[in-house]
């Protein structure tokens, strides 16, 4: 097992790389100059001799081999270098975004898998009862509502009924954390309620396809008391395709809620994303995506290794 920890851990590495290489090269054949979008703006009118200088200044005059080189050392380093449009610190840029869009990714899966787990399995062994129908219309709801709607809601409920607003102004959990757990825990449901709807489709599929198992039958047929014979064998076994979506949806809520963001003034990893693409800054959109893509494998590295807790078939070497 510890075998298969360290080669899947350093398989990473050249996962990382290929993403590295991949942005790298595709910053640089998008149209658009980031420089001569920053110096001319709408007038379009700027000399070539500046042009020039600045180019030079960001290293964009460099052959491509030497710019990728010195970009990945500094990744190295953990130094990404400043902010081609604004010139801060791109380290310092991400630091508290990225602590609030994780929070907030933790929260929303937390609340959803809480809300999906259950239902999923109510509705898969309650199947075509009004359980059943009340979870698929739960499930099917959530996943055609989207997120950003169901947070401007939530804003016009507590507004025009309670005549109360959460904090708009971001407060990091170190500094306040119970008005920081009130203020995120608004856009966490809203997101959560989407993330639950997809996890309780995905789980009572599972679920059904698991309780139709010859394995299962067996397990009644030599009278295991049914609560064993679901925790045992038939949850367990169901929550590995529910691991692998619950997985991506993490994932993609590190970058992913730009809308959700802006409704509840939280300025988070997507709205920063979208800013460095408009600006065509290269240095803040390939550290974004690696960064982004490190969550990925994370969580893929991680969802893996529950594979093998999760199936006693699996056996690594």
């Amino acid at each position: 097992m510890w075998k298969y920890v360290v080669k899947r851990f350093f398989l990473m590495i050249p996962t990382l790389l290929g993403v590295a290489v991949l942005i790298f090269l595709l910053m640089r054949v998008v149209p658009g100059d980031i420089v001569e979008l920053r110096l001319a703006g709408d007038s379009g009118a700027v000399s070539e001799e500046l042009l020039k200088t600045e180019r030079a200044r960001f290293g964009l005059d460099q052959p491509l081999w030497k710019q990728f080189g010195t970009w990945i050392w500094g990744v190295v380093r953990f130094d990404f270098g400043t902010s081609m449009w604004t010139g801060a610190s791109i380290g310092e840029e991400i630091k508290l975004r990225f602590a609030l869009s994780l929070q907030l990714a933790i929260m929303a899966t937390a609340i959803g898998v809480a809300i999906a787990i259950p239902l999923g399995v109510a509705s898969a062994l309650k199947q075509d009862s009004w359980v059943d129908y009340v979870a698929r219309i739960v499930s099917i709801a959530g996943i055609a509502t989207p997120s950003f709607w169901l947070g401007i809601l939530m804003i016009l409920v507590l507004l025009v009924v309670f005549r109360w607003l959460p904090p708009m102004v971001y407060t990091p959990f170190w500094v306040n954390p119970w008005q920081n757990i009130i203020q995120l825990i608004w856009p966490a449901l809203a997101v959560g309620y989407r993330l639950s709807a997809v996890v309780t489709r995905m789980t009572r599929s599972a679920m059904l396809e698991v309780l139709r198992e010859d394995y299962i039958r067996t397990a009644r047929a030599k009278g295991l008391v049914e609560t064993l014979v679901l925790k045992r064998h038939a949850i367990k076994n169901a929550m590995l395709p529910v691991l692998t979506v619950t997985g991506i949806e993490f994932a993609f809520l590190m970058g992913g809620l730009v809308v959700t963001e802006q409704v509840f003034n939280l300025n988070g990893l997507g709205l920063l994303f979208v800013q460095a693409v408009a600006h065509r800054d290269y240095t803040l959109t390939q550290a974004l995506v690696l960064l982004v893509a490190s969550v990925f494998i994370i969580v893929n590295f991680f969802m893996d290794l529950m594979y093998g807790w999760l199936d006693p078939r699996i056996r690594y070497r």
